[in-house]
């Protein structure tokens, strides 16, 4: 039996790279394509969140002189660059796909509104969620977490590029613990870098799980929503 049914995916903006310096690699679109289509196929009804961090990052414009807020409005374009991308990717496995964004910018995507967007998974439908919150100073982390709870997602899955949390970044420190399971407040007080605290605190406040796995790894957001033993849970 499955343990969850609508589920909502948050991928960066560096998965997309894959092994580019820069920008979209199109195999790893393929490849996350191929994953998402599997859920589809079991009867799953994913929304994705997709970050922007290999296009521009506001945080980085900010420390090349730009102005916070307009980073972090260029962030949120690049966001749905890349989710124009996946809903290409997926259109290529047949799966039907939308892309909503946070702030207008019909013909290229529909305006998030949640009554659409649930009754599009309802449909059948992907729903791929851009733009951020449309607020600056808030990250595509917070943004999952909002649109998972606005969607009744029964799980927020967490894709990165290492098999779950650690105590410290596992491809700079060999010796970082993995920790098989987390609770929220656990996270924010170790201030782990996996999401950042204000989505933690969303989700702790509203008891939504969260699991964090490898992206990279084919088959592993199927086995996150099976509750097979995937990468780290945070409860």
């Amino acid at each position: 039996m499955r343990p969850y049914k609508r589920v909502l995916i948050k991928l960066s903006g560096e998965s997309l790279m894959g092994s580019k310096a820069f920008g979209i690699d199109q195999a790893s679109i393929d490849q996350y394509a191929t994953q998402i289509a599997e859920l589809v196929h079991e009867g799953i009804q994913p929304g994705i969140v997709v970050g922007g961090g290999n296009i521009f990052r506001g945080l980085e414009g900010v420390g090349s002189g730009y102005d916070r807020v307009k980073g972090d409005q260029m962030g949120m374009l690049a966001t749905v660059i890349n989710s124009m991308a996946l809903h290409s990717g997926l259109e290529k496995q047949g799966v039907q796909a939308r892309v909503y964004t946070a702030i207008r910018m019909e013909p290229f995507a529909e305006f998030y509104v949640k009554e659409n967007a649930v009754e599009s998974l309802e449909q059948g439908y992907v729903n791929i969620i851009a733009a951020g919150t449309g607020n600056p100073y808030f990250t595509t982390d917070t943004a999952a977490a909002l649109r998972a709870l606005e969607m009744n997602a029964d799980v927020l899955l967490k894709g990165t590029r290492v098999d779950g949390v650690y105590s410290d970044d596992p491809e700079k420190n060999p010796d970082a613990r993995h920790y098989e399971t987390i609770t929220y407040n656990e996270a924010i007080e170790k201030q782990l870098k996996v999401m950042d605290m204000t989505a933690f605190a969303l989700c702790r406040d509203n008891k939504l799980p969260i699991i964090v796995f490898n992206i990279n790894l084919p088959g592993q957001m199927k086995k996150a929503i099976r509750e097979e033993k995937v990468g780290t849970l945070v409860q």
